[in-house]
């Protein structure tokens, strides 16, 4: 059993070289993703602001034509409440959908950079501590780290951080429900009074 040990942990010493090239990819890596998320969540808000501009038109167009209709009085006043709440209903849906992946790529980027910034720590003590070993220094050979020095894994944010994105969505909700109230009411003054 010892045997078996250490032969595996011989096959983990690897050389200074190894090391390094191997945390700069990591690096690289993960720096790579993290832009990949950011210029996916910047997508995403494009779209989600091109949902709110369409949204908006829409509502405004309903308005003007209930404002500028002589026809319609206030028994006919359940066709633009039953308009406007089949419009909120799915622009709602489409929001949360949209956020759900703003969401779920600002996760992915918060865990892209705390991997990256344990990468780079790490790059750091090694770079430090081969600089040490090259004065002296060091109880192994100076070419060779362990390789538990340079295992990076991937790391996640705290359950707190969650709390940001549920915070995000009751905004979004309570306007979305704010809008919603003042159209029906905005429908009902226009069509009765």
């Amino acid at each position: 059993m010892a045997d078996c040990f250490d032969s595996q942990r011989q096959s983990t010493i690897v050389t200074k070289e190894t090391a390094l090239q191997a945390l700069n990819t990591i690096i690289q890596l993960h720096f790579e993703k993290t832009l990949e998320k950011k210029r996916a969540v910047d997508l995403q808000k494009k779209q989600l602001w091109t949902q709110f501009h369409l949204f908006f038109l829409f509502l405004s167009v309903v308005l003007a034509a209930q404002a500028m209709s002589p026809r319609l009085q206030c028994r006919h006043c359940w066709v633009p409440i039953g308009l406007l709440s089949l419009a909120h209903l799915i622009f709602y849906v489409s929001v949360a959908q949209t956020l759900r992946c703003i969401n779920g790529f600002k996760y992915q980027r918060r865990c892209h950079k705390l991997t990256l910034g344990l990468a780079t720590e790490r790059l750091r003590q090694l770079k430090v501590r081969r600089s040490g070993s090259g004065l002296g220094g060091g109880g192994r050979g100076e070419d060779q780290f362990d390789g538990v020095d340079f295992e990076v894994h991937y790391q996640e944010p705290p359950e707190s951080y969650f709390g940001k994105f549920k915070r995000n969505w009751a905004l979004y909700f309570g306007f979305l429900m704010l809008i919603y109230v003042f159209m029906i009411s905005s429908s009902v003054v226009l069509l009765c009074f």
